[in-house]
């Protein structure tokens, strides 16, 4: 646990910045990456002896982190060999736009897995992600460093084996605006009880205390539920790998029940803005952003994700989870995005080597600079100053009161189940025995 922490702590010191860039716009892409460096990138990399001729297809999702470090990183690859044509497949859709080739044997080189449409654990059961196992234990990076020395988190294990890399690094938490909560004369939230009465407070006030995104539930249950599941297990996160695992057991663990229970207080006070049910992320941040609701389950993406549309005194405040007792300690959800290599792919050679030029200690600087997020690399580049909210993060991972759960991947059948009794609990729609009955009998199925 004090490794993780650890290393989790190191990434996010160094890797903490001064703006956040905004959602990507860019629409589906098909063409050679040409993109020249920023002044604030690091030089491109040496690319080895030899220089790669052939092809090779990148996809890659572009949501809150934008796309300026793939399109800076890629056009680096390419002058580092210019006999090699790339083609960028991108944009806000495109997993779903991509989805027939993947199911059909089709599939870009190498894959960026973020976003909605696209599932890292059933692309492995579907055999759809090449296993890296024995290539990634003694591969190295453009400057000879090993690559999983250089990671603050390793990579997931599927089966005990690897098949993609974690590239994003950042933690799941509840957001508010500390100068609307400093005029109100709200405290600021340091546990559960303290939530609640801010909660309260802000419904005083006329405003709505809590608004989530039903249309996506996955904020609310990695911001919320599964912390509480972790602090209600004596702030063990194992109960979250046996729900992973697909133990039938875990469902009967009280600390489930108990974390269900926070939701319907929520509910039960009138807290949740009943436009939650069906809102999309987007549209619930801008409530947000409006003062219309007091408080939002989000990533650290948010501000930069809305960075047009913030108030220029909106100040925003962050902290892991809420859902500890008083004098508990805070659970800090991280959240990981990962980069793999197609099994299907007709040039994993070259798709390798993309990943070995990627995962250099000179990209840290300008992926964090360019994406507004951490990378999981371990680099120093302390010279960044952090906006308020994210010394705020750092301060809570430092801390020996947070303890640090790495990311856990469900599979794709059961998250979709839990995201549905979500919404109908937190719309009264079910209660927490109906909402165990739901999630254990999805999961007893996707067992057999």
């Amino acid at each position: 646990m004090k490794s993780k922490k650890w290393l989790v702590l190191s990434v996010v010191v160094a890797l903490v910045l001064t703006m956040l860039a905004g959602c990507g716009k860019s629409d589906t892409k098909d063409d050679a990456a040409s993109a020249a460096p920023s002044t604030a990138a690091s030089a491109a990399p040496d690319a080895g002896a030899g220089k790669l001729t052939g092809d090779l297809e990148i996809q890659y999702f572009v949501g809150g982190y934008g796309d300026k470090w793939w399109k800076q990183v890629i056009g680096e690859f390419q002058a580092a060999n210019p006999d090699l044509k790339i083609k960028e497949t991108s944009g806000p859709k495109i997993n779903e736009q991509n989805k027939a080739r993947w199911i059909g044997g089709t599939p870009p080189d190498f894959v960026y897995i973020d976003g909605p449409e696209f599932n890292e654990v059933q692309a492995v059961t579907d055999g759809q992600l090449e296993d890296l196992s024995t290539w990634i234990t003694d591969a190295k990076n453009v400057d000879g460093d090993k690559i999983l020395d250089i990671l603050a988190q390793k990579p997931e294990l599927h089966d005990g084996k690897t098949y993609s890399v974690p590239l994003v690094l950042g933690t799941w938490g509840m957001f508010w605006d500390k100068k609307l909560f400093a005029d109100k004369g709200i405290a600021e939230p340091k546990d559960w009880p303290s939530f609640i009465a801010a909660s309260q407070k802000l419904k005083d006030a006329g405003i709505t205390p809590f608004i989530h995104t039903g249309k996506y539930p996955y904020y609310i249950q990695r911001t919320l539920l599964l912390p509480a599941f972790v602090s209600a297990n004596n702030n063990d996160f194992s109960i979250l790998r046996d729900i992973a695992d697909l133990k039938p057991e875990v469902w009967a663990n009280p600390a489930i029940l108990a974390g269900l229970n926070k939701l319907v207080e929520l509910r039960d006070k009138g807290f949740i803005d009943k436009a939650s049910t069906s809102i999309n992320h987007t549209d619930s941040q801008s409530l947000f952003l409006q003062h219309k609701d007091g408080f939002i389950p989000n990533g650290l993406w948010l501000p930069g994700e809305m960075a047009k549309d913030v108030p220029a005194d909106f100040n925003f405040g962050q902290i892991p989870s809420v859902t500890q007792d008083a004098g508990g300690k805070v659970v800090a959800n991280t959240s990981t995005a990962t980069v793999a290599i197609a099994a299907k792919g007709k040039n994993k050679e070259n798709a390798k080597a993309f990943l070995q030029f990627i995962f250099s200690k000179k990209q840290a600087g300008p992926f964090a600079e360019l994406s507004g997020a951490p990378s999981n690399i371990k680099a120093d580049i302390t010279s960044s100053n952090a906006l308020p909210y994210l010394k705020d993060a750092v301060a809570a991972l430092s801390s020996d009161n947070t303890v640090v759960v790495p990311s856990i991947t469900f599979p794709d059948d059961l998250d979709k189940a839990m995201w549905d009794a979500d919404v109908a609990l937190t719309s009264g729609k079910i209660e927490p025995a109906e909402w165990i009955k739901r999630v254990s009998e999805a999961a007893a199925k996707i067992k057999k």
